[in-house]
C-alpha cells in the first residue's frame, strides 16, 4: 500500500464519524472517535468528539499507528 492510495481512501470517507485506534509512544494506545475534516497533500485533520483537533500524516496509516477500526480497506 502506498500513500497515494492511502489518501484517495482518506479523501473518500472525509465527513463521516469513525472510530479510530492510535498506537502512541511507549505502548500507549488511545482509542477515540471523530470526523475526518480536511485533507492535505501530507496530513489529514480529525474532529474528535471531545472537541480535540488532531493531525495525522498518511504514513500513520501505512504503519498501523492509527487505525481505522470500522474500515477493513486499510488491513494488511
Amino acid at each position: 500500500m502506498n500513500v497515494d492510495i492511502v489518501r484517495n481512501k482518506i479523501e473518500t470517507i472525509k465527513g463521516k464519524n469513525y472510530n479510530f485506534r492510535f498506537n502512541g509512544n511507549r505502548n500507549q494506545v488511545e482509542e477515540f472517535n471523530g470526523v475526518i475534516t480536511n485533507t492535505y497533500p501530507a496530513i489529514f485533520v480529525i474532529h474528535s468528539e471531545e472537541d480535540k483537533v488532531r493531525t495525522f500524516s498518511y504514513n500513520d496509516i501505512i504503519t498501523s499507528s492509527l487505525e481505522i477500526i470500522d474500515m477493513n480497506c486499510f488491513k494488511k
